[in-house]
């Protein structure tokens, strides 16, 4: 005997499904403004993908007795899922970390004599490295860019500063450590990984070049690591 569909089990279904619909341009716009932030090669229906399972996961648990709207509720865990699945790529090994960390020291030497950064082939020829490797792990340090802080650490630390520090203290680590920077430098993070501005905007604000502020952000990240490497 075949089983009958459950009216109630349907109507909610339904009701979760009209709610991801609703919310899917939220997602779509969360995800091109992540992507904003992104080298060329990251696809932004990935991310939409990434966050539009999280949305459908969060949608069977969402209690809008408990919650003022869906979005609030679930708009932090959506862009998590964003991040989690930049985590997932994979694509920062050791060899990865030393060469980022040398090109990101080349381009800040180059740009403060210059006011812009070198081209790939000029980089590789100091480097002694192909430009195709050199376009990798540009391309690694723009995707390491936009994750927060802590994992940041986690990927570019040529030890693994969790084995001496534990996650729950990190963050108020590195908040002691940002409150040793400059107050122009602690805005610039702020306005970043907090307010989620991209790199543009955080120039317009303080009417300082998009490249500028690239470099400002690369060595302040440089010294975060430094300071929880105990160097």
């Amino acid at each position: 005997m075949q089983k009958q569909p459950n009216p109630y089990a349907q109507t909610i279904k339904k009701e979760q499904d009209d709610i991801v619909l609703a919310y899917t341009p939220a997602l779509r716009a969360m995800a091109f403004r992540l992507k904003e932030r992104l080298p060329a090669h990251i696809d932004v229906s990935d991310l939409m993908g990434a966050g539009l399972e999280e949305m459908v996961r969060l949608s069977r648990k969402y209690d809008k007795e408990r919650n003022d709207s869906f979005w609030g509720y679930a708009q932090k865990r959506v862009y998590g899922a964003m991040l989690d699945f930049l985590r997932g790529l994979d694509v920062v090994s050791r060899a990865d970390r030393t060469l980022v960390k040398n090109i990101d020291a080349l381009v800040n030497e180059y740009f403060n004599k210059f006011e812009r950064e070198p081209e790939d082939e000029y980089l590789a020829a100091m480097l002694e490295e192909s430009v195709e490797k050199i376009r990798e792990a540009r391309n690694v340090s723009a995707v390491v860019g936009v994750l927060s802080i802590d994992d940041q650490m986690e990927l570019m630390s040529e030890e693994n500063t969790f084995e001496r520090v534990e996650r729950e203290d990190l963050i108020e680590k590195i908040t002691q450590i940002l409150n040793e920077f400059e107050e122009r430098d602690q805005l610039i993070v702020q306005l970043y990984y907090y307010e989620e501005l991209s790199l543009k905007e955080i120039g317009e604000i303080l009417q300082i070049s998009e490249g500028r502020i690239s470099q400002i952000h690369k060595r302040l990240m440089e010294k975060i690591r430094k300071k929880l490497e105990g160097k």
